[in-house]
C-alpha cells in the first residue's frame, strides 16, 4: 500500500511516525483499533511512539477521513479503517468489533431531527455476548 500518497491525498504531511502507525493500520485490511492495541503492534514492530503520539495520530487520521470513530464503550475508543457507512457487532467480555454484513441490516423510519439540524450518521451496536 502507497501509505505516502494516501496521507498527502488526505491532505497530512507523510512524516516517519505518520508512515509507520499507517502502515501498520492499513496494510491488513479493514481494522477496527483502540490506541492501546495500536501501541502494542508499534512496540512489537519495533516503532518508537508514545500513547500521545498514537492518539494524535488516530484523531488526526479520523480529522481527515482516513479513519472512522466508533463510540461503542465509554471505557475504550475504537478506530474503524473502514470509512463507509456500516454497522458493529460487539463482543462483550473479549472487546472483539466487527462489521455487520451489510445485507443483513436495513434502517427505515428515522426521526425527523429537530429544526434547523440535520442527521450526520447513524451508528449501531448490537452487543453480543457466548450463550449460557
Amino acid at each position: 500500500m502507497d501509505v505516502v500518497g494516501l496521507l498527502r491525498s488526505a491532505g497530512l504531511r507523510p512524516t516517519q511516525q505518520r508512515r509507520a502507525l499507517a502502515e501498520l493500520l492499513f496494510a491488513g485490511g479493514g481494522r477496527h483499533i483502540t490506541a492501546e492495541c495500536l501501541r502494542e503492534d508499534a512496540m512489537k514492530a519495533g516503532i518508537p511512539v508514545s500513547l500521545a503520539t498514537i492518539y494524535n495520530t488516530l484523531n488526526q487520521f479520523t480529522d481527515a477521513g482516513l479513519l472512522r470513530e466508533l463510540a461503542i464503550d465509554a471505557n475504550k475508543t475504537y478506530f474503524d479503517t473502514t470509512t463507509h457507512e456500516h454497522h458493529h457487532y460487539f463482543v462483550e467480555g473479549t472487546d472483539e468489533v466487527f462489521d455487520i454484513p451489510e445485507m443483513e441490516l436495513s434502517i427505515t423510519d428515522l426521526p425527523e431531527p429537530p429544526e434547523g439540524m440535520e442527521i450526520a450518521r447513524v451508528d449501531v451496536v448490537v452487543r453480543l455476548r457466548p450463550k449460557s
